[in-house]
């Protein structure tokens, strides 16, 4: 065991030394560094069976559970703080309490004096920017990014995006058409590249949450759909600061170390074509390899015999994000996502910090799930 970290160990200086150019000091040592390669690949082709098969990798996530369970989420709610108490400390504390923790927090008010939350709704989108061209994602289940059923197979389906007026997408969803579900929700800073008009009305970035993270949104997303549209389980690789300026969004959060116990499965995609209330079309999309998704709704409470740990195990945060309420959602935090009818919603995402140990663990965690599953 010894020497397999002092492969490893010597194995990194190669590493570094040739990333720096010393290329003298690698030509002197790859003989010996192939030799070390070598044998890295005997340890690890003993070392890891015999870590899964004697249950050391099963015995590890218990301690993880438990101690995270004991010091972290032994309360499964999402703490609130009242914006009328955020002061020129606040982002010191924001970054020290919760981001550095990567623990949500609902800030109760922290968008209620923004312009918008006083203005926007489908009445006054009718009113001023009626003719505006708007892009819309249209699914048949409201479940645009998600995985569905399609003939007896599952499927990982994209919506169609079709572009209209904004008084017909309104009138969409004044009518809510059976089959027809329809919803504003791309996400490539669509508030800053097609809604710029709105930008007066909204804050261009949330200042504690800037001076916390020390940088500007990477994207800054405008949202608003039908009720029946749903945001399946996933997670992101961004620090999300998500604004409810209309209605309200329920969220169940689920934290990133409850990894072990959420099933992915790979699926073929398909995109929803043609969609109206009486049919619709499926297609192959082109040099689209299958995607790994998470393969269980939280809401669909039938398949616990089928997945006991994903609906047993799993510390499920559930938050309503009100009128005018903004939710700390940390990076890599799953959650899945219901809104009112018409909500409306702007998000900011901050990239997140790859040289954060957090994210480090958090990968070196994935990849063990990955192991344990096929050994």
């Amino acid at each position: 065991m010894i020497e397999w970290i002092m492969i490893t160990f010597l194995y990194m200086i190669m590493i570094k030394n040739q990333n720096k150019g010393e290329k003298t000091w690698r030509k002197k040592n790859e003989q010996k560094i192939n030799n070390l390669k070598s044998k890295t690949k005997q340890y690890q082709a003993i070392f890891f069976p015999m870590i899964f098969s004697n249950n050391m990798f099963k015995n590890g996530l218990k301690v993880l559970y438990g101690e995270s369970d004991h010091l972290l989420y032994y309360n499964q709610t999402v703490p609130e703080f009242p914006a009328t108490d955020i002061d020129s400390k606040f982002p010191f504390q924001f970054f020290r309490k919760y981001v550095s923790r990567n623990y949500p927090l609902l800030i109760k008010g922290g968008a209620k004096d923004f312009p918008a939350v006083k203005k926007w709704n489908s009445q006054y989108f009718r009113k001023h920017y009626s003719e505006k061209r708007v892009t819309v994602t249209v699914t048949p289940n409201g479940y645009a990014d998600g995985v569905a059923s399609y003939e007896g197979k599952e499927y990982f389906f994209l919506p169609e995006e079709t572009e209209m007026e904004f008084k017909d997408f309104l009138n969409v969803l004044h009518e809510q058409p059976l089959n027809y579900v329809a919803y504003i929700q791309q996400q490539n800073s669509n508030l800053t590249t097609h809604f710029s008009e709105l930008l007066v009305d909204i804050e261009k970035e949330i200042d504690w949450a800037s001076e916390a993270f020390d940088k500007e949104p990477d994207a800054v997303n405008f949202w608003m759909g039908d009720g029946r549209a749903i945001t399946s389980m996933h997670k992101d690789p961004y620090e999300n600061i998500y604004c409810v300026i209309d209605g309200y969004k329920d969220f169940i959060l689920i934290p990133p170390l409850d990894l072990p116990y959420v099933p992915y499965k790979d699926y073929s995609v398909r995109q929803y074509q043609n969609v109206t209330t009486d049919s619709f079309d499926i297609a192959p999309v082109n040099n689209q390899e299958d995607i790994s998704w998470i393969a269980v709704d939280p809401l669909q409470y039938n398949l616990i015999r089928e997945y006991p740990d994903f609906f047993k195990k799993t510390r499920k945060f559930q938050v309503r994000v009100e009128k005018g309420d903004i939710l700390y959602l940390p990076s890599l935090w799953f959650h899945h996502v219901r809104q009112s009818h018409e909500c409306i919603a702007v998000n900011y995402w901050y990239d997140i910090e790859y040289s954060d140990p957090k994210y480090c663990y958090y990968q070196m965690l994935n990849e063990l799930c990955r192991k344990s599953d096929r050994v």
